[in-house]
């Protein structure tokens, strides 16, 4: 296993090391004067209702481990409601200033990674929590979570002060395998039923080819030769993360552009 598979224990320093830089960086960018009501890249939120849901968020995720060490059962929303209902959320901290918000941002991701480093082997694997979109999941997603929100938030910061950026290459190369779980999970309930296949391949420390089917059931996808596929889509890490959360229409497409234009209309954006 890779240092950069964060889908394995062997990822697990390396994730964590990525999310607290993510954090930090969305921090500092939140604590700037006259920044807490700028726009962003989210639609109706300001700076500090990025900070607000990364709050609501969090302290989401204290619950789902409190939860499923108790035993006890939840119920999940599903991701098609998690832009209405975070949207909502993220705007009840507005009273809290831009002070107030932050230190309690900072003392919660504070207790996350102490909720997070004692993970064993076996609990980053094998605990299994309740998500409150997508249901049971593995502990190692709540990292994987931690690090989407800081890293595609803190894009979505500098996104609204209208100068150019990127995508820090660590944070970008660590999300790339958990955005194929994001478009397995965004499929619009009433796309084009009719089966079709195509292959998207990746560069950076996660790089590979991907086979991607979509039938009437979702989407399936797999690690694999794509060369006898009738389209290629090619995606940098940073690309692939901008283009799955609905940020950017990226990639360069090789082969069939109808086909391309179904898959990459195929998924309702979160």
């Amino acid at each position: 296993m890779s240092a950069w598979d964060a889908m394995s224990y062997e990822g697990k320093d390396t994730i964590l090391r990525v999310v607290r830089e993510e954090a930090n960086r969305l921090f500092e960018m939140a604590e700037q004067p006259g920044i807490w009501e700028a726009p962003t890249a989210c639609e109706s939120w300001a700076v500090r209702d990025v900070v607000g849901h990364i709050v609501d968020t969090t302290e989401g995720y204290f619950a789902a481990f409190e939860t499923a060490r108790s035993g006890a059962e939840a119920t999940a929303h599903g991701l098609a409601v998690m832009h209405e209902l975070a949207g909502q959320a993220a705007t009840e901290f507005r009273d809290l200033s831009q002070q107030e918000l932050i230190a309690r941002a900072r003392a919660d991701f504070d207790r996350m990674m102490g909720i997070l480093e004692p993970l064993t082997a076996e609990e980053w694997t094998g605990l299994i929590l309740p998500h409150s979109y997508m249901g049971p999941v593995p502990a190692f997603i709540y990292a994987a979570g931690q690090l989407m929100d800081f890293t595609v938030h803190s894009w979505d910061i500098r996104q609204g002060s209208g100068r150019a950026h990127g995508l820090p290459a660590d944070a970008a190369d660590l999300l790339v395998p958990f955005m194929f779980i994001i478009w397995q999970s965004t499929v619009r309930a009433d796309n084009d039923p009719s089966p079709f296949s195509l292959g998207i391949t990746v560069s950076g420390r996660n790089a590979g080819s991907y086979r991607i089917d979509v039938a009437d059931k979702g989407m399936s996808y797999g690690q694999g030769d794509v060369s006898d596929l009738p389209t290629v889509i090619d995606f940098d890490p940073g690309s692939l993360v901008l283009t799955a959360f609905g940020r950017s229409n990226s990639g360069t497409v090789r082969g069939d552009l109808d086909v391309a234009d179904r898959f990459l209309n195929l998924f309702f954006r979160i």
